[in-house]
């Protein structure tokens, strides 16, 4: 076979190749209400807060923190996961959000609101949202448990829209809970093994007629108040002490992630070409060598054994 031959084929060959990409990773939190390592990511507001810089210390990868999964679990959350690491889904990587700790960024809502939750995905997937509340009784001062959780979630939702960047999951709040509580959400994908965990603290006001995440009581005097859009609820997330404060919006960066499925599938394609362009240079330098020696003409170097002039 003709260099120029093999050149072709493997052209051919390269373009016949599976252009196969790698599994998913990283792929979403809850911003509203603001998640523990939504909170902790870097750019946000809440990454240099006490409980941030303790969570890294004690193990948080809050760089990967729209990644808190574990795979294979199949509904079998309570089993899979142990008490006291509710947050870290039992993952080693997120230990440090498993403290028990009374000053996590916390946000505002009120008892029996309904109001729109954003889940905010960086690589979308279906799946079934479940949210569920600590009971009157939680302190946050010790590890979390699933006794501490409701049995039942008050909100479920299977496949919501995305719109700016979250998933949307309209729902109403108990109207039973009063001060510090955590919201625990838990995302079962269904075009994936993976199931995702997340920790969201939140601090319950009594019920004013209002609905929404830190929303301002209706005037009275004034027209009555239309929904609130489901693509920008108001936010309103209690820092700790002396840390700066909230402003609308979580300014979470999207995260870079690796992929934690542990081997994936192999990136064929560019390996594949890296070799189509190392095939190709060679067969260049040989048509160049062809083209300034055709085949008869007396070759100018000598034989450096024979001292005799070569003829191609």
């Amino acid at each position: 076979m003709t260099v120029r031959r093999a050149a072709v084929a493997v052209l051919v060959a390269v373009a016949t190749v599976p252009v196969t990409a790698a599994p998913a990773a990283g792929h979403g939190a809850p911003t509203d209400p603001l998640s523990r390592a939504a909170a902790c990511a870097p750019g946000s507001r809440y990454a240099a807060t006490a409980p941030c810089r303790a969570a890294v210390e004690a193990g948080a990868a809050v760089r990967e923190w729209d990644n808190v999964r574990v795979a294979a679990v199949n509904g079998r959350d309570r089993e899979r996961i142990a008490d006291g690491e509710l947050c870290s889904g039992g993952l080693s990587a997120y230990r440090g959000l498993d403290l028990a700790r009374a000053d996590w960024p916390a946000t505002e809502l009120t008892a029996g609101a309904t109001v729109t939750f954003r889940y905010r995905t960086t690589i979308p997937h279906r799946g079934t949202f479940r949210l569920y509340l600590t009971r009157p009784d939680y302190a946050p001062t010790t590890p979390l448990t699933w006794d501490d959780l409701e049995r039942v979630p008050f909100l479920r939702v299977t496949d919501p829209p995305v719109r700016d960047g979250a998933y949307q999951l309209r729902g109403r709040l108990p109207a039973d809970r009063t001060g510090r509580q955590l919201i625990y959400t838990i995302w079962q994908n269904s075009d994936t093994p993976d199931t995702y965990y997340s920790c969201s603290d939140v601090e319950f006001r009594p019920p004013a007629g209002t609905a929404g995440f830190g929303g301002a009581a209706p005037d009275p005097g004034g027209a009555a108040p239309g929904p609130a859009s489901p693509a920008a609820p108001r936010t309103a997330v209690a820092a700790p002490a002396g840390a700066e404060p909230a402003a609308t919006g979580t300014g979470v960066a999207v995260a870079s992630v690796r992929d934690g499925h542990g081997g994936g599938r192999p990136l064929l394609a560019g390996a594949a070409v890296a070799l189509a362009v190392l095939l190709l240079s060679m067969a260049g330098t040989r048509w160049r060598r062809a083209d300034r020696a055709p085949v008869g003409r007396p070759c100018a170097v000598r034989s450096h054994r024979a001292d005799r002039p070569r003829t191609w």
